[in-house]
């Protein structure tokens, strides 16, 4: 079995060339089409040099051509190197720097960023423009760089499938968004991202499939699935993947609209969507909840299932889906760049958890003590917190960054496992409560509060749209709680009001001991919360009223 990712698409491939594969806006491609140009602009990359081993960016919002540039680079056993199309000047000579890219492909509308950066790095030396997917008339000037244009780069190349032999052991590099620090790019071989990603280890009954198990279900009758993510982050970019091993159609939108998304569910009758927490949850259900009060409602009856994952899906905004959608299944998911897919959960609105999601842990999904020893997932240890960690495939470790691989993947009798910070509370029936971060727990008088579970608390008071939890300096207690809250249009908050309706959910120490109303919550493109520019607004604060 070669297990590799190229090879498991090229299987769906030639299971159902003639079923449509990706959709975006009133654009469709059939399995075979995307295969055909993938191999044309593969046979180009390798005609300009590209060899195995190299890395190869992808500088663009979602569209076809982003999903045709992925399959391409890995199909010659390249690299891809995902770029955050929001990096300012300074990020993009970091990450080009960082993992050595020798070419990239990048929307047109880039372009005078790229001309910025290209002359700066010895090894860049291809840049490819392939239309903008908002606005693919963009005419910028690729000329100083040398830009080849997307149409002139596949003109006459061969369409055919005659790369060779591949390897499970090839690298697939997911740079993490992250929240803190400069971004690292994790090093999978193939057979491990699959397994852990891919779907090649079944998620919900822990099954191990063989290679050909999702292209033999892509003869079957395939769902549409909807990605709401940015495919420039690891786990839609995991999702697009897995589906396309099993013959999913999958729609694909270069920007998140709320109005939009619920066209598309309606219209395409999307059956399953991924998304981030409240981020996109809360105005996805609120313009559901303003449609459906003319009297017009969305049809949107056949979406049977509904998976957040990446950030908060708080009570009150998952009460408010629930009710619109009875009939769906829920299910909050973990895990991370680092780790893959960990653990999931199926909710029941009538046990909502209150302090953060609650899951099964996935196959070698373990909890470590302070001492890095194991803790039972069981009901004798009910109530024990531990990081999180999982054995089994894990990733090579961090590109170019021995000491930070060091301290994230380790070797605890003989088995190897990533660890990359996050903390869980053993519950009931051999399930796990994902606490956060520990990075950013905070440590007030040698207490630790997770920042989720008060973000799960404060999301619940009515005048809460948004809210960001962090550790401030404090004199007497070390660390003092934070809370930078977005309010609802027209609402108002005072911290003593928020500290007495908080007091029916959290012990005390939890409680924030200061309020920053901000007008926009700092988040990335796909919601994950940028805590080090929340601390930053909450100090801020506290200077100016000083």
């Amino acid at each position: 079995m070669t297990l590799n990712i190229a090879d498991l698409f090229e299987h769906a491939v030639d299971a159902v060339p003639e079923k449509p594969a990706v959709k975006v806006g009133d654009r469709v491609v059939t399995f075979a089409e995307l295969e055909a140009d993938s191999n044309r602009l593969g046979h180009y990359l390798q005609a300009q040099g590209v060899q195995t081993g190299q890395h190869v960016a992808i500088y663009a919002k979602n569209s076809i051509e982003h999903v045709v540039a992925l399959l391409a680079i890995l199909k010659i056993r390249a690299v891809p190197i995902n770029v955050n199309y929001r990096y300012v000047e300074g990020e993009l000579n970091y990450l080009f720097d960082n993992a050595d890219v020798v070419a990239v492909l990048h929307e047109r509308t880039y372009a005078p960023l790229v001309a910025a950066c290209f002359p700066k790095h010895d090894q860049l030396r291809l840049a490819i423009a392939m239309p903008d997917a908002l606005a693919p008339d963009d005419a910028s000037d690729i000329s100083s760089f040398d830009g080849v244009w997307w149409d002139d780069a596949l003109a006459g190349q061969s369409a055919e499938r005659d790369f060779g032999p591949r390897s499970p052991d090839d690298l697939h590099i997911i740079y993490t968004g992250g929240t803190t620090g400069f971004p690292k790019g994790v090093m999978w071989r193939h057979e491990d991202f699959w397994r852990t990603l891919g779907g090649g280890i079944d998620f919900m009954s822990g099954t191990v499939l063989d290679e050909y198990d999702q292209s033999k279900q892509a003869v079957e009758p395939r769902m549409v699935t909807f990605p709401l993510s940015p495919l420039m982050h690891g786990g839609a970019q995991a999702g697009l993947l897995m589906h396309l091993f099993a013959g999913h159609l999958t729609v694909l939108e270069p920007k998140f609209d709320p109005v939009r998304t619920w066209e598309i569910i309606e219209g395409e009758g999307v059956q399953l969507i991924f998304m981030t927490g409240d981020a996109m949850a809360r105005p996805l259900i609120e313009e559901y909840e303003r449609k459906a009060a003319t009297g017009t409602p969305y049809q949107a009856s056949q979406l049977m299932a509904v998976s957040s994952s990446a950030a908060i899906f708080s009570p009150p905004v998952k009460q408010r889906w629930m009710a619109a959608f009875p009939h769906a299944f829920f299910t909050d998911s973990i895990g991370s760049s680092e780790t893959g897919f960990q653990g999931s959960g199926l909710q029941d609105a009538a046990h909502i958890a209150t302090d953060g999601p609650v899951v099964t842990p996935g196959p070698h999904v373990v909890l470590l003590d302070d001492d890095n020893a194991l803790i039972p997932i069981d009901d004798d240890h009910v109530g024990k917190v531990g990081r999180t960690a999982r054995g089994g495939h894990v990733p090579v470790g961090y590109y170019k960054d021995e000491k930070k691989s060091a301290q994230t993947f380790l070797t605890i009798d003989g088995q190897r496992y990533a660890v990359p910070g996050d903390f869980a509370r053993v519950e009931q029936g051999g399930r796990i409560t994902l606490l956060g971060r520990g990075s950013n727990c905070v440590n007030t008088g040698g207490e630790k509060v997770y920042p989720e579970e008060v973000e799960m608390a404060v999301k619940g008071h009515p005048a809460v749209y948004d809210v960001l939890v962090v550790g401030i300096p404090d004199e007497r207690f070390g660390q003092a709680v934070a809370a930078v809250v977005e309010l609802r249009e027209g609402a108002t908050l005072k911290l003593e009001e928020l500290r007495t309706y908080l007091r029916d959910h959290l012990s005390g120490y939890k409680l924030p001991r200061s309020l920053t109303i901000v007008p926009e919550i700092p988040r990335n493109a796909t919601g994950k919360a940028q805590y080090p520019r929340a601390k930053e607004l909450a100090l801020e604060s506290i200077t100016a009223g000083a």
